[in-house]
């Protein structure tokens, strides 16, 4: 009869294979990856799931001053007095306070992350990441919740903190569970991918939740989530953290590594390279995603509500092949992971110039579509090398390298949303477009200086292990050539080739003239020749007990 579990089979078998299951190392780094990608899914959907729903609510709750046309006001920097047409409404101060809380997250991101760092490096990466889910999972059930712009901003701000803890320990927990590059780069494209998926597809699921069920309804499905996934962390990490105590305690080896400081993590070239390039590659999106929408209703007549909704998530089918690209190339050639980086990162460069000249939507899919490509390639091929440079240049723990990776993504997400309106107002969208293609251009030939790093390769565990066990214990007999004759020879007081004895009372053998020397025995991992100088007569040859 086939078993079901629960059904018509008893609890505790199903409890007892479940934890044999989760005490084997091969899953556990399976769950850790799933629950670390559930975790940068949620935060990415949070992040973005409000993007349709608290402008048009906080305009239903008046939290804006309304102005209706015609009526002069100044809206630029140079003083110019526009009369907007009649019927037009206005909402006083609206554009400003939007892109405060939407940048807020990134700003309390930003100074939360080195904070975040520096605990998981000390205490480990699940208690922060449990820390972190229990703080989105409060700040989505606020956002559900809040009928203010201030308790709004508060559950905004809040979530920043909530990422900054659960983002890094995620990162960090890949890294540390996959040591072998290309296992990393796998996890860490996988990890990826979940982000972009939960960016692209947020708007959409927000929108269509927030239209037909209210705006409490996605919130409280993004918080469920968060808390579920909480509780799936703290049930593997415990058997989990119990094999590693176990294991440091057989090996005598301290509760904790050595860990290297952030500060003199950043101060290392190539590690403020990597975050650089980081930063780079995710301005065009945090300067696009506030203003592409305006442009697009300003500039194509035909553009539908849906499309502009929709602009950005059929790019996730590129930016996944990317993913799997890189993962691909990563394996077959591994020191050339910045050739990968810098070819993104130009990607990324030249498509902004060809955005401002498309005029209708399926035009403008392709450079879209190019640029989430570029941006896929280079955070998949740069994320492990942040790694792998900790392993070789410092201490592999790395909670404080993948902070200096979150503050790079929030870095450009902080900043994006408060300067792109206003650059787009002042100069115009295709000269804020003409910019971010020359600077992220302009940055491509620093990558170039990564290509040293693979030069030394670090030593793998396996050959680690070969050199600190125990020697070996098989032995091997010794034979004298004399004559075209092999006879055995028995010599006592040499135990292996780490161990030595000398003769009766502990002193050493007398010497043996050179024409008698015999070959002692010894034990050695392979069969060897052993010969006396090339002056001497004797020559020995060592063969196997099991030959």
């Amino acid at each position: 009869m086939t078993v079901i579990p629960f059904i018509n089979e008893d609890v505790a078998a199903v409890a007892k294979r479940a934890n044999d299951r989760i005490r084997n190392p091969k899953a556990q780094r399976a769950i850790v990856l799933v629950i670390v990608c559930i975790a940068l899914l949620l935060d990415n959907m949070l992040y973005m799931v409000i993007v349709p729903i608290i402008p048009e609510y906080l305009r239903s709750i008046g939290a804006w001053t309304e102005i209706v046309a015609p009526v002069s006001w100044t809206v630029d920097a140079n003083g110019t007095n526009v009369t907007m047409p009649p019927g037009v409404t206005r909402y006083e101060g609206e554009s400003v306070a939007v892109g405060m809380l939407f940048a807020s997250k990134a700003l309390i991101q930003l100074f939360i992350s080195p904070c975040a760092g520096y605990v998981i490096d000390r205490i480990g990466y699940d208690l922060p990441m449990m820390f972190g889910l229990t703080v989105m999972f409060l700040s989505t059930a606020i956002f559900a919740f809040g009928k203010s712009y201030g308790v709004l901003f508060f559950a905004r701000s809040l979530q920043g903190v909530g990422s900054g803890f659960a983002d890094t320990g995620g990162l960090a927990m890949i890294a540390d569970r996959y040591t072998e590059e290309v296992e990393r780069t796998r996890a860490l494209g996988l990890a990826l991918a979940c982000i972009s998926f939960g960016s692209l597809v947020a708007p959409p699921f927000g929108g269509i939740l927030y239209e037909f069920a209210g705006k409490k309804v996605p919130f409280l499905i993004l918080s469920t989530t968060a808390l579920l996934d909480g509780f799936l962390l703290l049930l593997v990490m415990r058997p989990v953290k119990q094999a590693e105590l176990l294991e440091r305690l057989d090996k005598g080896a301290p509760d904790r590594p050595a860990v290297t400081p952030i500060w003199r993590l950043i101060t290392d070239p190539y590690i403020a390279l990597c975050a650089g390039a980081l930063c780079m590659s995710n301005v065009p999106l945090a300067f696009l995603e506030p203003t592409i929408a305006l442009w697009m209703e300003a500039t194509m007549t035909d553009v539908n509500e849906w499309q502009i909704g929709m602009v950005w998530l059929p790019a996730f089918v590129p930016y996944i092949c990317s993913v799997y690209l890189t993962v691909y190339l990563a394996r077959r050639y591994p020191q050339y992971q910045w050739i990968i980086a810098i070819v993104g990162l130009a990607m990324e460069g030249v498509m902004s110039f060809f955005i401002p000249l498309c005029a209708t939507f399926s035009l403008l899919m392709i450079p879209v579509g190019l640029l989430c490509f570029g941006v896929a390639l280079i955070d998949t091929a740069i994320l492990p090398t942040m790694g792998y440079l900790v392993d070789i240049r410092h201490t592999s723990v790395y909670g404080s390298i993948y902070a200096i990776a979150d503050v790079s993504y929030s870095m450009a997400y902080a900043i994006g949303p408060m300067i792109a309106g206003k650059i787009t107002d002042l100069y115009g969208f295709a000269a804020l477009n003409v910019g971010i293609g020359v600077v992220t251009l302009l940055y491509c030939p620093l990558i170039v200086l990564l290509r040293t790093i693979y030069v030394y390769k670090p030593m793998g565990s396996e050959e680690m292990s070969v050199l600190m066990e125990e020697p070996p214990a098989k032995t091997f007999k010794a034979y004298m050539m004399n004559n075209l004759e092999m006879e055995p020879t028995d010599i006592d007081g040499v135990h292996n080739h780490l161990e030595q004895r000398g003769g009766e009372e502990g002193r050493l053998p007398d010497p043996v003239p050179r024409n008698q020397r015999k070959v002692k025995q010894m034990t050695v991992s392979n069969p060897i020749f052993a010969m006396a100088d090339k002056d001497g007569d004797t020559r020995g040859i060592l063969e196997s007990d099991s030959d």
